[in-house]
């Protein structure tokens, strides 16, 4: 699910998330749960059932092997079954008939998903909030510093640096607001068998969909949700804005840390954006990692919305490219999340340039003009804007 150039616009604990051995495990918890709920509910044997809990354990499974032949079997849900059911049938074969019983390969995979789904969410929400926190005390700190604003990328009038915090923080906060609401909607239990009927739960199904779901921590599903897509795909879409939104903050960063501007500057780490050849430059690593997931992101949530016309009650094609470009998404996400939770609360700033610069267009400009458009006193006005704007957010973010 990743490549050599993941490893750097990524994160270690994103990548493992959707890494193989993860992935497997959440499916096994899956069948797992499904026995255990089948069971409380009379569905299977308490014994049986007890067998295939017992064996349902990422070790005792070849992981790889599983990856291998789940491209000849169209599904990596079938060949963790079959080895699931041979496993099992060592140990108890009279359990091997209650393996996976009335589910289907999806079941397993979209459970799966939202699984290890749920917890790179919990990855990214952290870093936000960690960027929210640091952009807040900018804000404070700095509510009436005076600098340019620049509109078309130009000189245009005053603002305070404590404003323009305000408004990188802003849409992260209504990010953090909308994907706990999408989250909650979406990473929910996958429960429908062949086509959705559920047929081979004897009229147990309510009950079973009940307890699996409280089990693995998901939302229990109003409904099977095969070729449902909407909210699932909704989420996705949360997350391509809040890729975009950081990387809005990357771009101000990176052209305010400009040599010429050199208002702002990313901080210095050993090792980490230093050029072999030109001591003198310090790329703003965390920028470009933003940067570069604000441009992929965009690609994976359109190929997530053309996947949604599915065909009847399964798909054939456009889940199986759904499968492959969701994680993906949340590990590009990710990597902007983190980047930028690492370098805002140790952004440099430098209000005497910030001065100096807004100084130079007042000579440049004129009496007339500069007493209008760049008089520093205009970053009070500023200030007052900052202070209200962020009483307004602290509220959203209770």
């Amino acid at each position: 699910m990743s490549s050599i150039f993941e490893g750097f616009l990524s994160t270690p604990e994103a990548m493992d998330a959707f890494g193989a051995r993860s992935f497997v495990d959440a499916m096994l918890r899956f069948e797992a749960a499904l026995a255990r709920a089948q069971a409380a509910s009379g569905l299977i044997p308490e014994a049986e059932a007890q067998s295939i809990i017992g064996t349902c354990k990422v070790e005792l499974f070849d992981v790889d092997r599983i990856v291998r032949d789940s491209a000849h079997s169209g599904s990596l849900a079938i060949p963790l079954v079959s080895m699931l059911k041979e496993t099992v049938g060592l140990f108890n074969p009279a359990a091997v008939a209650h393996v996976h019983r009335g589910c289907t390969s999806q079941d397993t995979i979209d459970s799966a998903m939202a699984m290890v789904s749920q917890g790179a969410l919990a990855l990214i929400e952290a870093d936000v909030r960690t960027s929210v926190d640091a952009l807040v005390q900018l804000a404070l700190d700095h509510a009436d510093t005076p600098m340019l604003a620049r509109t078309l990328t130009q000189p245009a009038s005053v603002t305070s640096f404590g404003l323009k915090c305000v408004g990188w923080a802003a849409p992260l906060v209504r990010s953090l607001r909308r994907l706990r609401v999408a989250g909650q909607r979406a990473l929910k239990l996958q429960l429908g068998g062949a086509v959705g009927t559920l047929a081979g739960m004897n009229g147990k199904a309510d009950a079973i969909i009940t307890i699996m779901a409280r089990d693995l921590g998901l939302t229990r599903p109003m409904a099977c949700w095969h070729t449902q897509r909407d909210e699932w795909v909704g989420l996705g879409c949360e997350l391509g804005l809040l890729a975009g939104s950081l990387g809005k903050i990357a771009r101000d960063v990176v052209l305010m840390s400009q040599f010429e501007v050199a208002e702002l500057a990313e901080p210095v780490e050993q090792g980490r954006g230093g050029p072999t050849n030109m001591p003198h430059k310090h790329n703003p690593v965390a920028s470009m990692v933003a940067l570069a997931a604000a441009q992929r992101a965009p690609q994976r949530v359109a190929a997530l919305l053309a996947a949604m016309p599915q065909e009847h009650e399964r798909a054939l094609g456009a889940w199986q490219a759904e499968l492959a470009e969701w994680p993906l998404l949340l590990m590009a996400v990710h990597g902007s999340a983190r980047a930028m939770a690492g370098a805002l609360p140790r952004l440099r700033l430098d209000p005497a340039r910030m001065l100096a610069n807004l100084d130079a267009m007042r000579v440049s400009a004129g009496r007339e003009t500069a007493d209008t458009w760049f008089d520093p006193a205009l970053a009070t006005q500023a200030g007052v804007l900052a202070r209200a704007q962020l009483a307004q957010l602290r509220a959203m973010a209770r």
